[in-house]
């Protein structure tokens, strides 16, 4: 468990607070590429408590301001998107992608221009990569962090299918559901024993199913840790679910070898509200059309794909009759993004942890917090990020899982070159 003070650092990232400081250090996805087109319109992004708009431009390329006008603070989402920037409706003061004051046509021509350069506007870096506009929030705006380039920011883009839920709960919540291996054979166990996710993970069903209580090893890595969630399958083999987070946001979900992939992440768009991404994509060949539907119903919008779900109200739609028919949790035609939301939300905004009793199956989760720690005393007493150091190889980051003889070490598998067992 944590502390009532503990949890509190953790969890709170609005600005000034040491977690929300440090988390800006990061570049965060924003939104999804497609969202923005050119001349259309601007897009608004909640992220760490404060608002901002993103747009693509005349030239295509991504700008992203606060949403205040820096005027009068009227919303830059109503603004006009053309000539190569936005144009604030209000008094027609525009502004470019740079983030530069370029016109203020209400001031007097003589001083337009020299004024028009002083006025201040909060604009931050931007990255296109991974079908996802990434946003640097931190104070080197100048001199930004390396950039995460984690192996799906190099494919093409019919490689990638990055979809956005959005959760009424504090990102620590989001992230540590995304980081629980144990949960995943009885939470999702409907999912998993049905004939939809016997053809997705075929042996592996039966697996997770059989045993609820997996022996967890972990190696610890510049970027966060690798986990072997370790099952014996018989005599002479261990199944290993081998997960890879990436701190502080990503959680790397293992899959079989040699086919499509998924990566997770919790982003904060407030100290209540998180973003959760879902990022399919596939090393080798081009996606299946929406395949976040392959995992259950969605509401069909990638930017809240779970929109739909209901929440405390009713009970996030769960059906009793389905359960005493022998539907785990209830939550029916629904994949596993679902199931984890509804447990997620049931907590609270913001799980008093100082509450909690926990196992041994929760090493995963005690780790991360302690990590987090450390790295967010170190934030505070250096200045100095941890998981982005020049040692981490973003984009050799591959989660995987396997069958393999008991006698080898899942941690000398590498996951770009897996021994012939493992794709079986």
């Amino acid at each position: 468990m944590l502390t009532p003070e503990q949890n509190e650092l953790l969890t709170r990232i609005g600005p000034g607070t040491p977690m929300g400081d440090m988390l800006r250090e990061y570049w965060v996805p924003a939104c999804r590429a497609a969202k923005l087109e050119v001349d259309g319109a601007p897009e608004r992004v909640r992220l760490f408590g404060e608002n901002f708009v993103a747009f693509r431009a005349t030239s295509g390329r991504v700008g992203f301001m606060a949403e205040g006008c820096p005027h009068r603070c009227a919303s830059l989402a109503l603004a006009r998107n053309e000539g190569d920037g936005l144009r604030c409706i209000f008094h027609g003061w525009k502004f470019s992608v740079e983030g530069q004051c370029v016109d203020t046509p209400t001031e007097p021509e003589a001083r337009r221009e020299r004024f028009a350069a002083n006025v201040p506007v909060r604009s931050h870096p931007v990255r296109e990569a991974g079908g996802i506009i990434w946003v640097y929030l931190g104070k080197h705006q100048d001199n930004p962090p390396r950039f995460p380039d984690y192996e799906f920011t190099h494919l093409p883009d019919d490689h990638i299918q990055p979809t956005r839920g959005i959760i009424k709960t504090n990102w620590l919540q989001g992230l540590e559901a995304l980081l629980d291996s144990a949960h995943v054979g009885f939470l999702h166990a409907a999912n998993l024993g049905s004939m939809r996710g016997r053809q997705m993970f075929r042996a592996e069903s039966d697996y997770m199913l059989n045993d609820g209580a997996p022996q967890f090893e972990f190696l610890e890595t510049p970027y966060g840790f690798r986990e072997g969630a370790l099952r014996e399958t018989g005599k002479d083999l261990w199944y290993a679910r081998i997960r890879e987070v990436s701190l502080p946001f990503f959680s790397f979900i293992p899959s079989t070898p040699g086919g499509a992939a998924i990566v997770c992440c919790s982003i904060p768009i407030d100290d209540h509200t998180t973003a959760q991404w879902y990022i399919m994509y596939n090393p080798h060949a081009p996606l299946e059309r929406d395949r976040m539907r392959s995992f259950g119903a969605t509401s069909g919008d990638p930017d809240y794909f779970n929109s739909d779900m209901g929440d405390s109200s009713d009970l996030w739609r769960q059906d009793r009759q389905a359960m005493k028919e022998g539907h785990w949790s209830g939550i029916v035609g629904r994949g596993n993004a679902y199931e984890d939301f509804a447990v997620q939300e049931s907590m609270g905004p913001i799980v008093d942890r100082s509450k909690e009793f926990l196992g041994s199956c929760d090493h995963v989760i005690i780790r991360a917090r302690s990590q987090m720690l450390r790295a967010v005393a170190r934030f505070q007493e250096t200045g100095e990020t941890s998981f982005n150091g020049p040692d981490v190889t973003f984009n050799r980051i591959r989660a995987i899982s396997f069958a393999y003889p008991k006698t080898q070490d899942w941690r000398e598998i590498d996951a770009f070159n897996p021994p012939a067992l493992a794709a079986e």
